[in-house]
């Protein structure tokens, strides 16, 4: 049997687990998907070590950056964005495990995102934090010409921190992702802290969280009449992307 995982913290919102074992089960494949919820990174070797017939993994809040330092090669993609969420491992020489970072989340948020944009009045994006996953829809809405700035609690070279949103960024930023935990579930009362009384309909607002279905930060965007969207079809785009990278030869 096939083994695959997930290494994050936490793990009680992810959908991955229950996702890739109803397509082992239905579709006949024997392998499972474990969820490894370890507290720190350093704790990635013990699982490593813990389950050495592993064949891929992926990784999620708060280690998309922290992994790469554990690896033994980037695909250009991860190299680029500075960010993995996709390890194949393979057996190298002598037998010895060989981690491979790739990056799946561009692709996922790119095909995503796509049919919501509006050359018009879509140029310019805030992405909210400055984890991870927020390098990925950097790169992404790059290449979809739109240009990007992040917003940070704290100052940041080139970035803007929440108390620097004024009316006129926020008009002009008419798409907004947030790319935080803030407003994941247990916590779905909290939203990130921006002006929402100066969203428009002219806005977008896209949350990479997915549970729950519609968060705060949605909430508050759809009652100014902006359009939003969860994250829960970026997720399943890039599992099939990281699915094709670990049973590809």
């Amino acid at each position: 049997m096939k083994k695959y995982g997930l290494i994050g913290y936490p793990l009680t919102h992810s959908f991955s687990k229950s996702f890739f074992n109803q397509k082992f089960e239905s579709e006949h494949i024997d392998a499972e998907y474990i969820n490894f919820e370890i507290p720190t990174i350093a704790d990635f070797k013990n699982v490593l070590k813990q389950n050495p017939t592993l064949n891929g993994i992926n990784v999620t809040i708060p280690y998309k950056t922290q992994v790469i330092p554990f690896l033994d090669e980037l695909t250009d993609n991860a190299k680029a964005i500075g960010a993995v969420n996709v390890i194949k491992l393979t057996k190298g020489y002598f037998g010895q495990t060989k981690l491979v970072g790739h990056n799946t989340d561009i692709l996922g948020f790119k095909q995503s995102i796509e049919p919501l944009l509006d050359p018009t009045k879509h140029k310019k994006a805030l992405i909210l934090g400055t984890g991870g996953a927020s390098k990925a829809i950097f790169h992404g809405l790059k290449q979809l010409g739109i240009e990007s700035i992040f917003v940070s609690r704290t100052p940041i070279k080139d970035g803007l921190t929440y108390n620097d949103l004024t009316p006129a960024i926020i008009e002009a930023h008419t798409v907004i992702v947030n790319t935080t935990p803030v407003g994941m579930f247990p916590h779905s009362d909290a939203c990130p802290d921006i002006p929402y009384e100066h969203i428009t309909d002219q806005h977008l607002l896209y949350d990479l969280l997915y549970n729950p279905d519609e968060t705060l930060f949605m909430k508050k965007g759809k009652q100014q009449g902006a359009e939003v969207k969860n994250g829960l079809e970026m997720l399943l785009l890039q599992a099939f992307a990281g699915w094709k990278i670990w049973t590809e030869k």
